[in-house]
This record gives C-alpha cells, structure tokens and sequence, in this order.
C-alpha cells in the first residue's frame, strides 16, 4: 500500500509586492503570519498526513487578499484572518460544509474556462 494522496490542497498566496506598485500586495506586516497560522491549524487538528497547505505566489485577486484556493471544489477564500482560518478549517476541510460567507465573490472568482474557450473569446 502506497503513500495516500492529500485530501486538500491549500493554496496560500504569499505574494509581497514592494512598496509603491500599483496593485496591493497579499502580504502585509499584519497578515504575514497567515500561512504560518494556517499550517499551525492543520498540525494541531491531527490532519497534516491528509491536507497540504503550500504557499504560492499571486493568483491574481489582489483586492480580496489576503487569500487562498481549497482544491478539489475551486474554492477561493478572501480577506483572510486567523478566525477565518480557523472557521475553515473546522467546517470546510474537516466539515465538509463551505463557509459561504467568507467565498471571493464571483464577479472576481466566476466559473472556469478552457484554455480552448480562452482562444476563441481572444479570437485566436
């Protein structure tokens, strides 16, 4: 028998953007921790064997950073803190139930498309 695979996957953006760019940055003196408490749940809960967090760099949805993407289900958590995160934890990844209340909203975070849907709309 083989090493199980992860149930989840947690994607943590860590981007940090220098003072001054235009567009904000995930990762502020007051949420740089965040990955580190998010890691800290999953060890304390006992589920670390079954839930990989990983840090990643920008997804793209700055202006609801912090943020992180639950993988199977595409599920995108913004403007994250530590209660959020605790939340989460209890009740999507070892509840199964999504937090409704703290998804991205789907006019940042809509359904996906194919790479072949992606060329038609840019007419390729």
């Amino acid at each position: 028998m083989g090493i199980p695979q992860p149930a989840f996957y947690i994607f943590k953006c860590e981007q940090s953007a220098p003072p001054g760019m235009p567009k904000p940055s995930c990762v502020t003196a007051s949420t740089q921790d965040l990955f580190q408490h998010l890691a800290q749940v999953i060890m304390k809960e006992g589920i670390m064997g079954t839930v990989q967090p990983i840090r990643t760099s920008c997804m793209n949805r700055c202006n609801a950073g912090p943020i992180m993407l639950v993988e199977p289900g595409r599920i995108m958590y913004a403007n994250l803190t530590k209660e959020k995160i605790d939340r989460i934890v209890a009740e999507h990844i070892i509840g199964g139930n999504v937090v409704e209340e703290y998804v991205i909203s789907s006019e940042l975070w809509d359904a996906p498309i194919t790479p072949a849907e992606m060329k038609k709309q840019m007419g390729r």
